[in-house]
């Protein structure tokens, strides 16, 4: 596939590239991030990791081997370590010298040279202070007010809260997050959520919340149209625009 799909309807939600333009571009890398920045996309989401020596670097996984071939564990890795692997393309194939994976600095860099909002995925568990220092890139480039934090732990987005009280965020999710509900209405944190089980009732009883409904990853233009007319608020996906 060569560009993007393109969606039409008069509820349509702020759209978010999915670790960047995944669908034409490795993901999650600099390449696939100005892919994004050059369509109309609000958001570009991605994931960040600690490394062993305490640097913030982007990348999905847990390990490298997917989308680097040489399997190695991110976060007992070094930076250096980590920085000096060349990704396979979306081919399957090794050569591209730009393939590489991008620190949290230059992901920020890149999402407002083109400004759009940065969907910021927190891996895993954050200790305070690493949560601090992601805060820290971001603030040096003057960006926390277009930035988005989201993470499936629920104490790194309350890390995030007592540190910023007015801070966009999303709990991840991939069921209706029912027991969480009082807590996430009274700490302003809106979901971000599996698509596929989700109902119209859901959406609604989240919007009587005052909550804001993302949903990932969406790549059907059926399946898109849907939950547009349920009235989801933001739209992750690969390949749709």
């Amino acid at each position: 596939m060569h560009d993007t799909l393109r969606i039409q309807h008069p509820r349509k939600p702020r759209m978010i590239a999915h670790r960047g333009m995944s669908g034409l571009e490795m993901e999650n890398t600099a390449s696939a991030f100005v892919a994004a920045g050059q369509r109309s996309y609000f958001g570009i989401e991605t994931d960040v990791h600690r490394t062993a020596d305490g640097r913030y670097i982007i990348i999905h996984d847990d390990r490298t081997g997917r989308v680097a071939g040489d399997d190695l564990a991110v976060e007992k890795s070094s930076y250096e370590t980590l920085r000096s692997l060349r990704l396979l393309d979306t081919d399957g194939q090794r050569g591209r010298r730009d393939l590489m994976l991008p620190n949290l600095d230059e992901y920020i860099g890149i999402c407002k040279k083109y400004q759009k909002t940065a969907v910021l995925e927190l891996k895993n568990h954050f200790a305070p202070a690493d949560i601090d220092g992601i805060i820290a890139v971001i603030r040096e480039r003057d960006y926390l007010a277009h930035t988005v934090f989201i993470s499936f732990d629920l104490p790194n987005l309350l890390c995030v809260r007592d540190r910023l009280p007015e801070q966009e965020m999303q709990y991840l999710s991939e069921e209706f997050p029912e027991a969480l509900l009082p807590i996430l209405a009274e700490k302003h944190m809106d979901v971000d959520l599996w698509y596929q089980p989700l109902t119209r009732e859901q959406v609604e009883r989240l919007h009587a919340l005052g909550l804001r409904v993302n949903v990932w990853t969406v790549n059907d233009p059926e399946d898109a149209r849907r939950l547009m007319e349920m009235g989801v608020d933001d739209m992750t996906t690969n390949i749709l625009e």
